[in-house]
């Protein structure tokens, strides 16, 4: 249980953000134009600039998940779950190239849309079906569980009544204010988030002595290895280099390129250098998580095995007769054990910000989605009062659901892993078509809507035996080498199938593929250090260096 003082401070934090919210949707509303009515509401009038487009990326991407469950793999593995945060910098890159010329220059609300354009109305249908799934599962249910552990523990509330009370705040000012609120608050969250992560990870620092201390113990339990990102052939945890490299290209290309919660804040930008920079932006941003969501959860194994943090509370014993770790509560003894009073409000404030950007940004993108790719398509000449009304009724009905499958959820060890999990067995059909269809000209509609239905239903299938039969040879397999075997069975697929039935372009569909891997680079760009292509470099250059230290 935490002071009054820390109750008092992580509850001004939430008002405050709500009338934020509140305040930025109704002006943004007042100054629009009938015209322009649902447009601002969704898509924040296509008005926002490069540091708001990659501050909401960081905040949409970053939750409670990352807070709770990144701490818990640092003290379970040590750097290893890092990869999920750099290399999604490689992948921010190829958005930032090859994808967001096509999303701008085409004009599209939503991917489905985009996908239609390129493909055929079946692919749009199915993109929105697995889009609202997506959002409803991975964006918010596991962020509302991932907060109701830490509320429940801190505060001693029944985690259903907190992630349901902070839901509903949250849901009125995104339902009210629509994308340019959700940005604003996701944009001031990210500030707030990232200064109480770096509270605890210098709490833990200084608790522990220093970078030396951890190397020291490490070296005294033989634990080395947990300073290691890259790991070799045959490691425990399944995440060996080589699956890293193969693996996760396809879950990061659907999550950062493909998945309409995230590229939404793309899709609002200015300008195409604007949403080029600001994903670009993003990547660099990426680079914290290691060093303020993972590191801390290895001090806190560190300081645990000098007997400097006390694991007693999350300590059972195992019908063995050992002792069990319930690392999921790691963070909580962290923020319990290592702050004073007054900062523990701090980092709770934090934790906030990850729930309700997640899941502000997730209702958002689920209106979005049901208001243009399931109303206006069958009715065109819908009012904007109106569809509004729908994407609004649709949110409210999505974050329902959510908080239903909390139980179901909470049955995986850990939440970060469960959750990539389920992205290994749904982003292989999707990163399949959409690679194939900007780099590829000969990638036909009949082809990506086949391989659309068989490989969602192979993933379902092979998640399916996976769980129900673990000693199976499907279960032994790790599941970012399953997702690399799932895409390229969808590869094939794909290609075989675009043989058989040729791609016959449109006026549309020809121009929503590069004719060469060089046309993208040769769009405008600003000049100095603005310019897209030195920041890409740059990039590069930046993670090519830190793997080669951490590994």
């Amino acid at each position: 249980m935490i002071s009054g003082l820390d109750t008092f401070i992580s509850a001004c934090y939430i008002l405050v953000m709500v009338g934020i919210g509140f305040w930025v949707g109704v002006a943004h509303r007042k100054g629009a134009t009938k015209g322009s009515l649902s447009a601002g509401y969704f898509l924040a009038g296509q008005s926002l600039r490069w540091p708001m487009i990659g501050l909401a990326l960081f905040a949409t991407n970053i939750s409670c998940i990352h807070l709770v469950s990144l701490a818990q793999s640092g003290f379970d593995t040590g750097l290893l779950n890092g990869n999920f945060e750099w290399m999604a910098a490689f992948t921010l890159i190829l958005l930032a190239l090859f994808f967001v010329p096509f999303y701008i220059k085409s004009g599209v609300p939503t991917l489905p849309v985009f996908m239609e354009q390129r493909y055929n109305s079946a692919c749009r249908d199915w993109l929105t079906v697995i889009s609202l799934v997506s959002a409803v599962v991975l964006h918010i249910a596991f962020s509302l569980l991932a907060g109701g552990i830490v509320i429940e523990a801190l505060f001693g509330v029944d985690m259903y009544i907190s992630v349901s009370a902070i839901s509903v705040l949250v849901a009125l000012y995104t339902i009210i204010g629509g994308l340019r609120a959700v940005v604003v608050t996701e944009s001031v969250q990210t500030i707030v988030l990232v200064a109480g992560a770096l509270v605890i990870t210098v709490a833990a620092w200084m608790k522990l002595g220093g970078w030396g201390a951890l190397v020291d113990t490490l070296q005294t339990t033989g634990d080395m290895d947990k300073l290691s990102m890259l790991r070799p052939k045959g490691d425990s945890s399944g995440m060996a280099w080589y699956a890293i490299f193969l693996g996760y290209p396809v879950l990061g290309i659907w999550y950062w390129c493909a998945d309409q919660t995230i590229v939404q804040r793309v899709l609002g930008a200015k300008d195409e250098n604007h949403a080029r920079i600001g994903a670009l932006f993003c990547g660099f941003i990426k680079i914290l998580p290691v060093f303020i969501f993972v590191l801390p959860g290895l001090f806190a194994y560190a300081l645990a095995q000098n007997g400097q943090l006390d694991l007693s509370s999350i300590t059972s014993t195992a019908a063995n007769g050992k002792a069990d770790v319930n690392s999921k509560g790691i963070y909580t003894l962290m923020i319990t054990q290592l702050l004073p009073t007054g900062l523990v409000g701090v980092v709770v404030a934090a934790l906030l910000s990850g729930l309700m950007s997640q899941v502000s940004g997730a209702l958002n993108s689920i209106a979005t989605l049901v208001s243009y790719d399931l109303i206006k398509r069958h009715r065109p000449h819908i009012s904007d009062s109106r569809l509004i009304g729908y994407g609004r009724w649709s949110a409210a009905v999505a974050l329902v659901l959510s908080i239903g499958l909390l139980p179901l959820l909470n049955r995986y060890e850990s939440l970060f892993v469960g959750l990539n999990d389920i992205i290994a067995h749904i982003a292989p059909p999707i990163t399949c078509i959409f690679l194939l269809g900007v780099f590829w000209k000969r990638a036909s509609a009949v082809a990506a809507k086949w391989t659309l239905w068989i490989g969602s239903l192979l993933g379902v299938m092979v998640y399916a035996t996976g769980k129900l039969f673990p000693g199976s040879l499907i279960g032994q397999v790790p599941f970012m080498m399953m997702a690399f075997y799932l895409f390229c069975a969808c590869v094939l697929l794909q290609v075989m199938l675009s043989a058989w039935y040729p791609a016959v372009h449109n006026a549309v569909s020809g121009t929503l593929y590069w004719k060469s891997p060089w046309e993208p680079l040769r769009r405008p760009a600003w000049k100095g250090l603005g310019n897209y292509k030195l920041l890409s470099a740059l990039l590069l250059m930046t993670m090519a260096i830190l793997y080669v230290f951490f590994n």
